[in-house]
């Protein structure tokens, strides 16, 4: 798993883990390594809502 992309920004990251109360919690721990797999899917299905609005 070498070759990873990012496909979302960071502001953008950010901004769901705020809206989702996460936050924090990256922050406190640099990094987003400590969230848990359920918050990460909650985070993508966020992220595919706000595109879809975005396209419409």
């Amino acid at each position: 798993m070498g070759n990873k992309k990012n496909l979302m920004s960071e502001n953008l990251k950010e901004e769901i883990a705020k809206e989702l109360g996460v936050y924090e919690q990256v922050k406190q721990d640099g990094g987003w390594e400590n969230v848990s797999s359920k918050t990460c899917g909650n985070m993508v299905s966020k992220a595919i809502e706000i595109a879809n609005r975005n396209t419409k």
